[in-house]
C-alpha cells in the first residue's frame, strides 16, 4: 500500500488543506521544517491533505447498459481510462478513478451493464447499482435520453429513492439544442431537473459536475469516529469462503443459533448483523455470504451476495477473515485478504476447523501461511473450532490488539527521529550515482495509519517495504494495512 509520487508532478486539493491528525504547534514545526528542507509549502499542505483526508467521497455512476456511462467517466476523469464500445457489457468489473473540479478530489465508480443471467439484464444492473449506491455517497443516473425512460430505468430508479442517497440525473447524448426537448421528457423520472449533456463531446457536462460537487459531501460518510461508531458499536465484518463456517462461528460467539448453518455451501445470502457481547462488550458482528469467483462470473443469488458482502466490509472497522484450516490456502482467500487490505480496514485471521487437524498438516498448513499469507504476516492470527468452542475466548483480545494498531498515530517528532535513525544505519542504495534519502515524514491520518514521507529522489520499493517492516517493529502496528506514500523534492536550492 504504497504511492510515489512527484510533488512538482501533482496537483493536490483546494488551499487550506486539513492538518490531519497534526496539532496547531507540530504543523508549525512541520512546516518550518519543510521550508528548511527546500520543499514548497503549498505542495507540503495538498500532500497532508490527501493523507489526512482518508478515502475520498465516491460518486457512483448508474444505468442500463450502452447509454454511455463510461465515456461520461472517460470526461470527468479527463482521460480515456474506461474501456468504452458501441454495444452493452463492455464494462463488466466495477472500476475506480479519482477525479477533480473545481479543485475538489473524488473518486468516479464506474458500473456497467452486465451479462444476461439467469434473473434476466434488469436484474443484474439492479444488482450492480444496488452495491454502487450502498457504497457511494453520490450518484449520477444516466439515461439515454435518445430513448428516454424505460422500465430498467424504473427499475434503478426505485432503488434510488430506496437507498436515499443523492443523486443527480444526466440525459446524456443530447447533442444539440433540439436534444433538449428529449431530455425534459426526463423529469417524469422524479429525480429533478435532467442535466442535457453529451459525454462524447463534452456538452453540458461543466454544469452536470457543478451539481455534483453539491451532491457530494466534502468527506465520505463516516460510521465510526474517535474509536466509537456513530449509532453503535464497534462493527466486525466474518468473510470468507463459503461453507468455511461463518455462521457456525457466529452462532457460536452468541451462544444460540441465530443464523442457518447447512453444509451446503451458500446458505448465508444476505449478511446478517447482530448484537453479540463479548469479554463485557457489545459488539456488531455481520455474518456475510461466501465469497466465491469474481463477480462478473457470477450468476444469480451468488451475484447479488459477493455485492452485498463486499458493501459490509466497506462498512465494518474490522474484518475477521474464517480460513478453512483443513484445506489448503486458496486464491480465493487471498483474494479476500487483498479485499480487505484495499478496504484499509483492521483484520484478524481465524483459522477454523482447528481441531480436525493432525500433526502432519499442521506442519504443511505453517508453511503455506508463510508464503500464501505474506502480505499480511502482521495480522493477529487465531486458531478455533466454531463447532466445538475451541479457542473462541481468543478472538476478542486479537480484535481488540488489531483495533489498537488500526488506531495508532505516531507524534512526528518521534517519528523523524526513528527515520533519522534508519537513515544512518540504512541508507538507500546507491542508483546512477546518486543515493537519494528520506529527509523527513509525519503521520496524517489513522484508521488505518496513512505516513506522508519527504525525499530527496526516487525510494526504490524495496526500501519503501523496509521502511514499513521497520515502522511494524518499532510501532507495532499489529493487525492494520499501513499507507505510505513519498513526495520527491524538485531540484532546487535547499533554502527558499
Amino acid at each position: 500500500m504504497n504511492d510515489q509520487i512527484n510533488s512538482g508532478d501533482e496537483h493536490g486539493p483546494e488551499q487550506g488543506a486539513d492538518h490531519g491528525v497534526l496539532g496547531d504547534a507540530e504543523y508549525a514545526e512541520f512546516m518550518e521544517l519543510a521550508s528548511q528542507e527546500g520543499f514548497d509549502l503549498e505542495e507540503i499542505q495538498d500532500a497532508l491533505g490527501e493523507a489526512a483526508a482518508g478515502p475520498l467521497p465516491v460518486l457512483a455512476v448508474v444505468g442500463r447498459p450502452n447509454v454511455g456511462k463510461s465515456t461520461l467517466v472517460n470526461r470527468i476523469i479527463g482521460r480515456r481510462e474506461a474501456v468504452v464500445q458501441d454495444k452493452p457489457g463492455v464494462t463488466r468489473d466495477r472500476v475506480s478513478y479519482e477525479a477533480e473540479w473545481a479543485g475538489r478530489r473524488f473518486k468516479v465508480m464506474d458500473t456497467g451493464g452486465w451479462e444476461q443471467d439467469v434473473l434476466g439484464l434488469d436484474a443484474s444492473v439492479a444488482a450492480q447499482a444496488e452495491y454502487a449506491i450502498q457504497t457511494a455517497d453520490a450518484v449520477v443516473f444516466v439515461v439515454d435520453s435518445t430513448v428516454g425512460a424505460t422500465d430498467t430505468d424504473e427499475a434503478v430508479v426505485r432503488l434510488l429513492r430506496k437507498a436515499g442517497k443523492p443523486v443527480v440525473l444526466c440525459a446524456n447524448k443530447v447533442d444539440g439544442l433540439s436534444g433538449e426537448a428529449d431530455a425534459t421528457t426526463l423529469w417524469s423520472l422524479g429525480l429533478g431537473e435532467p442535466h442535457p449533456v453529451s459525454s462524447l463531446h463534452g456538452r453540458g457536462t461543466g454544469d452536470m459536475l457543478d451539481a455534483v460537487l453539491e451532491a457530494l459531501p466534502d468527506a465520505p460518510e463516516q460510521t465510526f469516529t474517535n474509536g466509537m461508531p456513530l449509532g453503535g458499536p464497534r462493527r466486525i465484518a466474518l468473510i470468507g469462503r463459503p461453507n468455511v463456517g461463518k455462521s457456525s462461528l457466529l452462532n457460536k460467539v452468541a451462544k444460540e443459533d441465530r443464523v442457518v448453518v447447512n453444509e451446503l455451501a451458500g446458505t448465508t445470502r444476505d449478511p446478517v448483523d447482530e448484537l453479540i457481547e463479548l469479554g463485557g462488550i457489545t459488539w456488531k458482528f455481520i455474518d456475510t455470504a461466501g465469497i466465491r469467483r469474481r463477480v462478473h462470473l457470477q450468476e444469480g443469488a451468488d451475484y447479488y451476495a459477493s455485492l452485498r458482502t463486499a458493501a459490509a466490509v466497506e462498512k465494518a472497522e474490522v474484518a475477521v477473515i474464517l480460513i478453512d484450516s483443513s484445506e489448503s490456502i486458496s486464491v480465493q482467500d487471498q483474494r479476500i485478504v487483498t479485499m480487505a487490505v484495499e478496504a484499509g480496514r483492521a483484520i484478524v485471521l481465524a483459522f477454523n476447523k482447528w481441531d480436525t487437524l493432525d500433526e502432519e498438516r499442521r506442519y504443511y498448513l505453517e508453511r503455506e501461511i508463510e508464503t500464501e499469507l505474506a502480505q499480511v504476516a502482521w495480522a493477529p492470527r487465531v486458531n478455533v473450532s466454531a463447532v466445538t468452542g475451541r479457542h473462541m475466548e481468543r478472538l476478542v483480545p486479537a480484535i481488540e490488539t488489531a483495533l489498537e494498531g488500526w488506531e495508532t498515530r505516531i507524534p512526528t517528532g518521534r517519528l523523524n527521529a526513528f527515520l533519522g535513525e534508519i537513515v544512518a544505519s540504512h541508507p538507500h542504495p546507491v542508483r546512477g550515482g546518486k543515493q537519494p534519502r528520506i529527509l523527513f515524514g509525519t503521520q496524517a491520518g489513522a484508521k488505518p495509519p496513512r505516513f506522508v514521507l519527504f525525499a530527496s529522489g526516487f525510494l526504490e520499493a524495496g526500501y519503501r517495504r523496509f521502511v514499513e517492516r521497520r515502522l511494524r517493529e518499532e510501532f507495532g502496528f499489529e493487525g492494520t494495512p499501513i499507507h505510505i506514500s513519498v513526495r520527491v523534492r524538485e531540484k532546487r536550492g535547499r533554502n527558499k
